[in-house]
């Protein structure tokens, strides 16, 4: 027969078993969103979150909004946290070079660790349907001709659509007229109003627009053209090497733990490969991508070298902002 000391003992193992699994059920995980609820970058965050949880299974992910400084308060915050893997943050490039260059935050990069990049957006260039600029090349001219007449709306000073004005601007070597707006939204509800004459934009805000016509598109900034949207040139092809392209992917503090990056990595790389990832990426206008986190580091410097030199010469925010 079992005796009670062995019955006991069982007793106090099964339910010590099952404390484990249910502490490993109730994993949670915080990710750091830098803008406020209800915005752009917070919906974006908030339709991948699902996936990552499907690909980490016994983990609850808690969006944490910490807006701020155009996403440097979200970054820096980050870089505070426990290198534990129990707080991540949804990170996005060009946007955090560009916070580094603004502020003039040199140790900042130093102080996290870029996990991987899963998706890319690439920058449209667009016009009213009611009253198009009909190319890149036309708004150039028209600008140089009347600068007032031919206003360029764009989403905040410093957002990389934003920043894909002011290299399209250094590249045609004249001044346009560009006009920041308080938010994307602002900035798509101006252009389709045509109370601007175009917008750049990221292809997420607009691709319903253009597939619909309410929109035309001038260019994308970017070497190559969209498979989503095939007849809309790259400003490549039209002679204007202007390229910026938002990446987006999750990074940790400094020091991150090994096992933890390497769990990450594993559930992401797991998501770029999840076909209902891939439709919501075919419908929202970005482009499912994985990158490495070495490779993203890597360029992520080359922008901020690149944004530096932007900064010198026409600094998007006033003197003493940063």
């Amino acid at each position: 027969m079992i005796g009670r000391r062995a019955l006991l003992a069982g007793a106090i193992g099964l339910a010590a078993s099952r404390a484990g699994h249910a502490a490993v059920s109730a994993a949670k995980l915080a990710l750091i969103v830098g803008a406020r609820p209800g915005s752009n970058s917070d919906r974006v965050a908030r339709a991948f979150a699902p996936f990552l949880e499907r690909h980490l299974p016994g983990t609850a992910i808690a969006i944490r909004n910490v807006p701020g400084e155009a996403g440097l308060s979200a970054y820096r915050a980050l870089a505070e946290t426990a290198p534990d893997g129990a707080i991540l943050g949804w990170t996005g490039t060009p946007a955090l070079p560009a916070r580094i260059v603004d502020h003039a935050d040199t140790v900042l990069m130093a102080r996290l660790r870029l996990i991987g990049a899963v998706q890319k957006e690439p920058i449209a260039f667009v016009s009213p349907a009611s009253s198009p600029v009909s190319t890149a090349r036309e708004l150039i001219e028209r600008s140089a001709a009347d600068r007032e007449a031919v206003p360029l709306g764009t989403p905040p000073a410093g957002s990389p659509p934003h920043l894909a004005a002011l290299r399209l601007q250094a590249v045609a070597g004249t001044k346009l007229n560009v006009v920041a707006f308080p938010s994307s939204a602002a900035a798509r509800q101006a252009v389709l109003a045509g109370h601007v004459a175009a917008a750049s934009l990221g292809l997420g805000d607009i691709i319903g627009c253009l597939r619909d016509g309410k929109l035309i598109g001038l260019g994308l900034a970017s070497k190559a053209r969209s498979e989503a949207l095939p007849d809309l040139p790259s400003l490549h092809d039209i002679g204007l090497p202007v390229s910026m392209t938002i990446r987006r992917g999750l990074a940790g503090p400094a020091g991150l733990a090994p096992e933890a990056e390497a769990r990450f990595v594993g559930a992401m790389r797991a998501v770029v490969a999840d076909p209902e990832f891939a439709a919501q990426a075919d419908r929202s206008g970005f482009f499912v991508d994985w990158l490495a986190g070495p490779d993203w580091t890597a360029l992520t410097a080359g922008e901020q070298d690149e944004l530096s030199a932007l900064w010198a010469s026409d600094p998007w925010l006033p003197t003493g902002a940063g």
